[in-house]
Protein backbone atom coordinates (compact mmCIF):
# COMPACT_ATOMS: atom_id res chain seq x y z
CA UNK A 1 0.00 0.00 0.00
CA UNK A 2 1.26 3.89 -0.39
CA UNK A 3 0.07 6.76 1.48
CA UNK A 4 0.26 10.15 0.09
CA UNK A 5 0.19 13.04 2.92
CA UNK A 6 -0.56 16.58 1.51
CA UNK A 7 0.59 19.44 3.34
CA UNK A 8 0.72 23.34 2.34
CA UNK A 9 -3.04 24.44 1.24
CA UNK A 10 -4.76 27.15 2.95
CA UNK A 11 -6.31 30.70 2.60
CA UNK A 12 -4.82 33.44 0.24
CA UNK A 13 -5.86 36.72 -1.58
CA UNK A 14 -6.19 37.02 -5.21
CA UNK A 15 -2.53 37.18 -6.81
CA UNK A 16 -0.79 35.32 -4.05
CA UNK A 17 1.01 32.59 -4.01
CA UNK A 18 1.30 28.48 -2.37
CA UNK A 19 3.06 25.54 -2.53
CA UNK A 20 1.74 22.45 -2.10
CA UNK A 21 3.39 19.04 -1.00
CA UNK A 22 2.85 15.45 -1.34
CA UNK A 23 4.98 12.79 -0.05
CA UNK A 24 4.50 8.90 -0.76
CA UNK A 25 5.09 6.37 1.70
CA UNK A 26 4.47 2.77 2.44
CA UNK A 27 5.70 -0.43 0.38
CA UNK A 28 6.33 1.26 -2.71
CA UNK A 29 9.06 -0.34 -5.58
CA UNK A 30 8.63 2.57 -8.24
CA UNK A 31 6.29 5.41 -8.61
CA UNK A 32 4.90 6.58 -12.03
CA UNK A 33 3.54 9.46 -13.05
CA UNK A 34 2.59 11.81 -10.29
CA UNK A 35 0.02 14.36 -10.41
CA UNK A 36 -2.55 17.16 -7.99
CA UNK A 37 -6.14 16.93 -9.07
CA UNK A 38 -8.64 19.81 -7.80
CA UNK A 39 -12.64 19.41 -7.02
CA UNK A 40 -14.29 22.82 -6.70
CA UNK A 41 -18.46 22.27 -4.72
CA UNK A 42 -20.65 20.96 -7.71
CA UNK A 43 -17.81 20.35 -10.37
CA UNK A 44 -15.94 17.05 -10.88
CA UNK A 45 -12.47 16.04 -9.93
CA UNK A 46 -10.42 17.53 -13.15
CA UNK A 47 -6.76 17.25 -13.70
CA UNK A 48 -4.39 20.26 -12.41
CA UNK A 49 -1.20 19.14 -13.26
CA UNK A 50 1.19 15.93 -14.05
CA UNK A 51 4.47 14.64 -14.25
CA UNK A 52 6.13 11.55 -15.43
CA UNK A 53 8.65 9.62 -13.42
CA UNK A 54 11.57 11.21 -16.35
CA UNK A 55 9.92 14.72 -15.78
CA UNK A 56 7.31 15.60 -18.34
CA UNK A 57 4.51 17.57 -17.47
CA UNK A 58 1.51 18.39 -18.67
CA UNK A 59 -1.02 20.98 -17.10
CA UNK A 60 -4.52 22.06 -17.35
CA UNK A 61 -5.22 24.96 -19.94
CA UNK A 62 -6.53 27.15 -16.67
CA UNK A 63 -3.44 26.73 -14.89
CA UNK A 64 -0.48 27.14 -17.52
CA UNK A 65 1.64 29.64 -16.96
CA UNK A 66 0.63 30.19 -13.56
CA UNK A 67 1.70 26.65 -11.90
CA UNK A 68 4.61 24.98 -11.58
CA UNK A 69 4.73 20.72 -10.86
CA UNK A 70 7.46 19.11 -10.09
CA UNK A 71 9.24 16.19 -7.84
CA UNK A 72 12.04 15.08 -5.95
CA UNK A 73 11.95 11.32 -6.90
CA UNK A 74 14.66 10.30 -4.11
CA UNK A 75 12.10 11.66 -1.65
CA UNK A 76 8.97 10.14 -3.14
CA UNK A 77 7.52 14.04 -2.94
CA UNK A 78 5.54 16.14 -5.49
CA UNK A 79 5.20 19.77 -5.46
CA UNK A 80 2.70 22.13 -6.71
CA UNK A 81 3.82 25.95 -7.06
CA UNK A 82 1.07 28.10 -7.58
CA UNK A 83 1.29 31.68 -8.68
CA UNK A 84 -1.15 34.66 -9.35
CA UNK A 85 -3.80 32.46 -7.70
CA UNK A 86 -7.62 33.10 -8.98
CA UNK A 87 -10.76 32.49 -6.84
CA UNK A 88 -11.72 30.13 -9.30
CA UNK A 89 -8.73 28.22 -7.93
CA UNK A 90 -10.45 27.68 -4.57
CA UNK A 91 -11.22 24.00 -4.68
CA UNK A 92 -9.67 20.79 -2.86
CA UNK A 93 -6.27 20.20 -4.47
CA UNK A 94 -5.59 15.71 -4.11
CA UNK A 95 -2.75 13.94 -4.76
CA UNK A 96 -2.31 11.28 -7.64
CA UNK A 97 0.27 8.57 -7.52
CA UNK A 98 0.51 5.60 -10.11
CA UNK A 99 3.03 3.31 -8.66
CA UNK A 100 4.10 -0.54 -8.52
CA UNK A 101 4.55 -2.03 -4.80
CA UNK A 102 4.84 -5.23 -3.31
CA UNK A 103 4.96 -8.31 -6.21
CA UNK A 104 4.99 -4.89 -8.51
CA UNK A 105 1.29 -5.08 -8.45
CA UNK A 106 0.13 -1.37 -10.16
CA UNK A 107 -2.64 0.59 -8.98
CA UNK A 108 -3.52 4.61 -8.31
CA UNK A 109 -3.59 5.97 -5.07
CA UNK A 110 -4.72 9.46 -3.58
CA UNK A 111 -4.11 11.89 -0.72
CA UNK A 112 -6.79 12.68 1.53
CA UNK A 113 -6.89 16.05 -0.01
CA UNK A 114 -5.77 19.68 1.06
CA UNK A 115 -8.35 23.08 0.86
CA UNK A 116 -7.43 25.93 -1.40
CA UNK A 117 -9.49 28.82 -0.81
CA UNK A 118 -8.87 31.99 -2.85
CA UNK A 119 -10.29 34.82 -1.44
CA UNK A 120 -10.18 38.64 -0.24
Amino acid sequence: QVQLVESGGGLVQPGGSLRLSCAASGSILSINAMGWYRQAPGKQRELVAGITSGGNTNYADSVKGRFTISRDNAKSTVYLQMNNLKPEDTAVYYCHADAHTTGWVRDNYWGQGTRVTVSS
